[in-house]
């Protein structure tokens, strides 16, 4: 059975619940609940969550007063050490939200630490932030939800700019280039009901990567 590698909040589990659903095949493996190994993985998930800790991020911190208080190095530690050793045996990988800002400061790249207007009441479960997508983009979107304060600033190395918010640019979705499957995205794709092709698509290579094809 393929297993998807993650560490996946309580609070969260409920807005996943359905994707997993239709992929039963996929065993979900969470961190937050036991050990995982990405050596025994078949793809890796980075979802939302708290700020990165500031002992991870390799930008100076002007003003501490605007990241917020709950973070979680242990998280941070296991998802960090994740993505090397998933980007080092080619696992596809989906990073969502935090996720995103994750790995691209693991790549090299540095963080807006705090941004305006992203992350009203009414955004976060509501496609309504208008999005314009490179044309090669695979995965676009009209329109998607928003609930964040820091957003990507340099982008880490290899990483492709796929979408920006139509409103001030702040960068939306990311792509690995040269790589089997490496997708970032700022908004919360297991928010919304418009997201089925990307999590059919992620899972989808999670599943060939366990049970490659036999041309």
């Amino acid at each position: 059975m393929p297993k998807l590698a993650t560490w996946l909040r309580e609070k969260d589990e409920k807005w996943f619940q359905s994707f997993f659903a239709k992929s039963p095949e996929i065993e979900i493996c969470n961190a937050r609940k036991s050990e995982v190994l990405i050596a025994d993985a078949d793809g890796l998930l980075l979802t939302g969550g708290s700020d990165i800790a500031p002992e991870f991020l390799r930008q100076e911190i002007p003003d501490p007063s605007v990241l917020e208080k709950d973070v979680d190095p242990a998280r941070d530690g296991w998802e960090f050490a994740a993505i090397d050793r998933a980007l080092a045996r080619g696992l596809p990988i989906l990073a969502i939200c935090k996720g995103m800002q994750l790995i691209n400061v693991a790549l090299g790249g540095t963080l807006k630490l705090d941004i305006a207007g992203h992350k009203l009441p009414e955004q976060k479960t509501n496609d309504i932030q208008p999005l314009r997508s490179d044309a090669s983009a695979r995965h676009r979107f009209e329109k998607v939800n928003s609930s964040h304060h820091q957003a990507l600033d340099r982008l880490g190395s290899g990483f492709e700019v796929e979408a920006w918010c139509a409103n001030d640019d702040i960068i939306e979705q990311i792509r690995l280039r040269h790589y089997p499957f490496a997708l970032g995205v700022q908004y919360h794709p297991e928010r919304g009901k418009i997201y089925d092709s990307l999590f059919e698509d992620f899972f989808s290579r999670v599943t060939n990567l366990k049970n490659p094809r036999q041309d």
